[in-house]
């Protein structure tokens, strides 16, 4: 593919915001490689391992566990690294890197992911399964797992992993705040796993790990927790909430780890400058995603409907603003993120009828509509229609199921 296809120089924000990253274009055969290799050096000789989302709360969560094994990498590596970064994106300057090797073995934090006795691997809720065979193949038999932030919708389909690492790791722990299914609570449990699951509407998976560890960790920690709950949880009273989660989306999870068990919830100098140019062209996407917005009434709901490459939280609280109860943010990688409001709770019951799931107020799906790259290219040109419609079928059932289990308790009166 021609590079000039998928880069963003010089083409209109109302047009590369319709379509997916250059991740996208990126072939999973050749992602997977790089994802073996990675997880591989960072496993390899560890005397822990943390499994971790790779948002704010999952990996505060790994910093907290490297506190306690003394763990930490050095910041210096990585602050100096993102000043670079920062001069290299000025447009005055006219030696930005284009990310040839050359500047790749200029970065000292390139290997940072093999330095920590505590290895770092980064997850979704989708790929759990896969971290999990990469741990029982690549770690030690007597190291510390820990999985933080991250919930199976079903326990068959990390079973065999799980259950493998039962019988050689020394111990494993869980610590997370999504609502557990309580057939697979009970599974997991049963293997022997330490699983702490949070209130979902009262504690992020940072507030669990930090008190289920045990060390006295300082009011640092404490105060990180506590900013990362604000955002985790869209309590919104801490301005340093939106900067923690910000950084966490655009830098590595690595660089985030270390810069915020290092800092904790005050970011230095040179991320909150680096957090402020990158802001620009967030607040820009999200105005788009506004602007694309259609209004359906579903049932007793007022659902707003949108599509594009944005911060799909900013996104939804705009909507929700403006009227709506609940909010899907329709991506065009395929995926959508659903988020409710307080007249409407019901943000995981649509998820799980188009394969995904969540909280209540916040749930992400990606529906099985996709054959081929040219389903993929409607989906671009239509702005997403078809996941739309689907979705929208789904809110339609819960709506239904909602009333009629309102009729049914009615009727018992």
């Amino acid at each position: 593919m021609d590079d000039d296809l998928i880069d963003e120089a010089g083409v209109p924000r109302s047009r590369y915001t319709r379509l997916p990253g250059k991740g996208f274009f990126y072939p999973d055969s050749l992602d997977e490689e790089r994802g073996e290799r990675l997880a591989k050096e960072a496993i390899e000789g560890s005397e822990a391992v943390v499994i971790a989302d790779s948002d704010a709360d999952g990996l505060a969560c790994a910093a907290m566990i490297r506190e306690t094994y003394d763990a930490a990498l050095d910041v210096a590596d990585f602050e100096s690294a993102l000043a670079a970064r920062l001069r290299d994106d000025d447009p005055e300057t006219d030696d930005a890197s284009d990310g040839d090797s050359e500047a790749e073995d200029d970065d000292p934090t390139a290997d940072a992911h093999a330095r920590s006795p505590v290895g770092l691997v980064a997850a979704g809720p989708y790929s759990l399964d896969t971290s999990l065979e990469r741990v029982l193949a690549y770690a030690d038999a007597d190291i510390d797992l820990f999985v933080c932030d991250l919930c199976p919708d079903e326990y068959e389909w990390i079973a065999e992993p799980l259950e493998a690492l039962s019988e050689t790791v020394d111990s494993i722990r869980w610590f997370d705040h999504h609502q557990w299914d309580d057939e697979t609570a009970a599974a997991v449990r049963d293997l022997g796993v330490d699983l702490v699951i949070g209130e979902s509407d009262e504690e992020c998976t940072a507030d669990v790990t930090l008190r289920s560890l045990d060390y006295e960790f300082d009011d640092r920690w404490t105060e990180l927790a506590a900013v990362t709950r604000d955002h985790d949880l869209w309590i919104k009273e801490d301005p340093r909430s939106d900067d923690l989660a910000d950084y966490s989306y655009w830098a590595g999870s690595e660089e985030y780890a270390t810069v915020v068990g290092a800092y904790g919830a005050d970011l230095p100098e040179t991320v909150e400058e680096f957090v402020a140019d990158r802001r620009v062209e967030k607040e820009a996407r999200i105005d788009a995603a506004v602007d694309r917005a259609v209004v359906h009434e579903v049932g007793d709901w007022s659902v707003a409907v949108t599509y594009g490459r944005c911060s799909q939280n900013e996104v939804a609280e705009t909507l929700r603003g403006e009227g709506a109860d609940a909010a899907v943010i329709v991506k065009p990688a395929g995926s959508a993120s659903i988020r409710g409001s307080e007249g409407f709770q019901h943000a995981h019951e649509v998820a799980g009828k188009v394969n995904g799931g969540g909280h209540p107020q916040a749930a992400g799906c990606k529906p099985d509509i996709y054959d081929d790259m040219l389903d993929y290219a409607q989906h671009w040109t239509t702005e997403g229609q078809a996941c739309r419609r689907v979705i929208l079928a789904a809110f339609e059932a819960v709506a239904e199921e909602v009333a009629a289990a309102e009729t049914g308790e009615e009727s018992e009166e």
